[in-house]
């Protein structure tokens, strides 16, 4: 589904960009009830259409704006079981959400930036720099969307609901955290999602981890290493140069403590860089000292990188030195490598293939 093109509608105000208790603002010649009817609509069984919302007045459904943006690409691969939209705003601003389908569960990968400005080496976000923050609406408004394709279309062999968000699409959620504080808050308290199911991950971002471990979700934190010593981190993830692994240890470690969650490790396994057994054994060594477990994923190589994803027998080896140093290890499922599905990546080749309007 894609916005109506239409000049005016561009400029109609956005549901999902206005605070749920203000959504009176947008119907004003009609009783407050509609107000609530139309929260339920947008947070508890969203739609796809604006039509859809059977018991609003026909008229009040034309006026309605749902979305803050309109889909410019919508791939599918892994058999119909993963979904890649790219999203782009009125002002030209692109960002990206995958939604994978497993037999028990649906994961979302929602952004919380247009771009981001942490410039890791091997990431198609970085590489394309940043643009811009996304707005609680803009986040949230990913997560209705989706959970709206499920009810509406699904995906084959998966639940029709959204069983998990990660917050591991475009961007560094805790660079923008004011905003993804207000869109977890509504994944929480509007849409009734389990705080233990939702996701923030961050490269390193120290401050953003200790304010998020006050705010009292039991929301699992998800570390992006990548590498175990602070030379290589630092030119691989350069904010590391400002927040470095010890520092990022004993953020973890109160994170921990505070929410009662164990944090884990991402680490994206590159071949000849980080895949060597000395990293493993320092990883391990991490690991063990904040209890987190490790999740390991081979690249999905990006356009402009010129890092590869690791061979069979490095990762096997990598996956051994972990266990056999008494580290939790999980090999995640690389997905969507016929879809661009890789952070930045579909909106990498579409930026390859014809320009992109940043208005």
């Amino acid at each position: 589904m894609t916005s109506p093109p239409a000049l005016a509608y561009a400029f109609r105000r956005v549901a999902y960009s206005i605070h749920p208790d203000d959504l009176g603002s947008l119907l004003p010649s009609e009783p407050p009830y509609r107000a609530s009817q139309l929260r339920r609509w947008l947070y508890v069984t969203p739609v796809l259409d604006p039509e859809d919302m059977t018991n609003l007045p026909a008229a009040v459904r034309r006026e309605i704006r749902l979305w803050p943006f309109r889909v410019v690409a919508d791939q599918v691969g892994d058999n119909g079981t993963t979904r890649k939209w790219l999203f782009e705003a009125d002002d030209g601003a692109q960002y990206e959400a995958v939604l994978m389908g497993y037999p028990r569960r649906t994961t979302l990968c929602i952004s919380s930036q247009a771009g981001c400005a942490l410039g890791c080496t091997f990431c198609a976000t970085g590489q394309f720099g940043f643009e811009r923050h996304l707005e609680p609406g803009e986040i949230v408004a990913q997560v209705a969307y989706a959970q709206a394709f499920l009810r509406q279309i699904g995906l084959p062999g998966s639940p029709d609901r959204l069983t998990n968000v990660v917050f591991m699409g475009m961007g560094e959620p805790l660079a923008n955290y004011n905003r993804v504080r207000e869109a977890i808050r509504r994944m929480i308290e509007e849409m009734g999602m389990s705080a233990r199911s939702i996701t923030v991950s961050t490269v390193g971002m120290v401050p953003g981890i200790r304010r998020l471990a006050d705010e009292g979700w039991p929301l699992n934190l998800a570390i992006s290493l990548h590498a175990a010593d602070d030379e290589l981190r630092s030119r691989l993830v350069p904010i590391n140069r400002r927040y470095p692994i010890s520092d990022l240890e004993e953020a973890a470690k109160e994170y921990a403590a505070k929410t009662g969650r164990r944090v884990s490790i991402e680490w994206t396994v590159m071949d000849g860089v980080n895949d060597i057994p000395e990293q493993a054994r320092l990883l391990a060594d991490i690991a063990r000292r904040i209890r987190a477990h490790v999740n390991l994923i081979a690249l999905n190589p990006t356009p402009l990188s010129t890092e590869k994803a690791p061979s069979r027998e490095a990762m096997d080896r990598f996956v051994q030195i972990l266990r056999d140093m008494g580290v939790n290890v999980t090999v995640r499922d690389t997905r969507g490598r016929d879809i661009d599905a890789a952070c930045g990546q579909l909106r990498a080749e579409r930026g390859r293939r014809q320009p992109v309007s940043i208005g």
